[in-house]
């Protein structure tokens, strides 16, 4: 009986929910009040996908879902992104008959690193996607080894991991397993010979701490690593983009499957390979992947486009609290080579709590828009001045602030013509799309 109490509570809470814009979790808050262990009740489909790491989450579950679903599957997934149990047990128990069976043929579930293993202790995915580990969010996940210790008990023995093999830590979840599944990037064009970035988070082993070396890396410490000590390094890797040509938007992989980018970042490349490599290992041929994903627009608005005055505008969210979120969308700016304006907003540092905690400023590379075709910088927000100290420690000459974000919006609207980028957080992103011309 509490097995059924709980999903009638849960369709009906999601049921209000929809009709007043929310109740993605507190539908399964409630279930799981009634019936802590719903989640074991259940029956689950045969195959579930879980994803999660540092960045790339929602991105790459979109994907999966979007090729699976080409490929004929009934496929549910939390597209509102509410990534802990109680969002997860809304997910499944809104998709549940009364008497608790999915009605899909895939469960995919994208996990918050930090509650990965209380989300799984009822049931295990069949495949575990892990996009990467890094500092994020200081005040709530501390240092990513920490993250890593919290993440290591929700990988059952049988599941299946798809790992980035170019990230020394995370790619120790495949310590002592023997069902793994690796994806990476060779060589490329978008290669240098070492770490780039303000900070170095892999200038030692995360296995016995002693210096490692690279024999490339693609962005910040991600690349081919070796510890000389013990011998962690780069694994084989599965699935494999073998060619990279950003002028064309086109990578491909495997030496056969060209995949074309809507999103020319090397971020971007890294999301479309590990959905590649969880789809195909789901029985999806590459043709089918590769054609969904060969320019796919992602919907979670990530990227947005925009028209404000005489300026044609490009949203690049930049997950608050997290360096290489930014690192990678500046460095998106910087490879442009059009003439630009770039307007970055700081006004809430965080959706869940406020500490006004900004030394993350300071692991950003903020020296990439020191370039000939960016030819001025506007800080705003509640932090602007926290970024404006940030940016008096680089070269860059053209920046101005202006706390207010309406005040910003207005000033550029009212001059200039050129390109403009506006780098921010999802926390932020609404307070200039209203103030600007969206398009389709």
């Amino acid at each position: 009986m509490r097995k059924l109490f709980a999903i009638i509570v849960c369709k009906l809470g999601r049921a209000v929910g929809k009709l007043i814009g929310k109740g993605s979790s507190m539908p399964g808050k409630f279930a799981l009040k009634i019936c802590p262990d719903i989640l074991r009740r259940v029956e689950l489909p045969k195959h579930i996908i879980a994803v999660t790491g540092s960045n790339g989450k929602t991105s790459t579950v979109e994907m999966i879902a979007a090729v699976l679903r080409a490929d004929g599957k009934t496929v549910v997934y939390n597209e509102e992104g509410s990534n802990q149990i109680e969002g997860v047990a809304t997910l499944v128990l809104t998709h549940a008959t009364l008497g608790g069976k999915v009605k899909a043929d895939v469960l995919l579930i994208e996990s918050d690193e930090r509650y990965a293993a209380r989300t799984f202790q009822f049931f295990h995915p069949t495949e575990f996607v892990v996009t990467n580990l890094y500092r994020d969010q200081l005040t709530r996940n501390g240092h990513p080894e920490w993250v890593y210790d919290s993440i290591l008990p929700a990988l059952h023995p049988e599941t299946e991991l798809i790992l980035n093999a170019d990230d020394p830590l995370s790619s120790c979840f495949a310590r002592g397993r023997e069902r793994v599944k690796w994806f990476g990037l060779d060589r490329c064009s978008v290669s240098s010979d070492a770490p780039s970035g303000v900070y170095h988070d892999g200038a030692y082993c995360p296995v016995c701490h002693a210096p490692m070396e690279y024999d490339y890396v693609h962005y910040n410490h991600i690349g081919a690593f070796r510890c000389p000590k013990c011998g962690h390094k780069k694994p084989r890797t599965d699935y494999t983009v073998t060619a990279v040509d950003l002028e064309k938007a086109l990578v491909t992989i495997d030496g056969g499957v060209e995949i074309a980018l809507a999103f020319r970042s090397i971020y971007n490349i890294y999301n479309i390979l590990a959905a590649y490599a969880a789809c195909r290992e789901c029985g999806v041929s590459g043709e089918t992947a590769a054609a969904v994903l060969g320019s796919y627009l992602l919907k979670n608005g990530r990227m947005q486009t925009f028209r404000l005055g005489a300026h044609h505008g490009t949203l690049l969210t930049s997950k608050h609290e997290n360096s290489i979120a930014y690192d990678t969308n500046l460095r998106y700016i910087a490879a442009s080579e059009q003439d630009c304006a770039v307007l970055v907003i700081v006004d809430a540092v965080s959706r869940k709590y406020f500490t006004s905690e900004t030394s993350w400023l300071w692991d950003i590379d903020f020296e990439q828009l020191n370039a000939p075709h960016v030819k001025r910088v506007v800080l705003a927000g509640r932090y602007c001045n926290d970024l404006a100290e940030r940016f008096s420690y680089t070269d860059l000459e053209n920046w101005s602030v202006e706390p207010d974000i309406s005040a910003a919006a207005s000033e550029l609207k009212n001059n200039g013509d050129e390109e403009l980028f506006v780098v921010t957080c999802f926390s932020d992103r609404d307070k200039i799309l209203s103030r600007v011309e969206k398009e389709a």
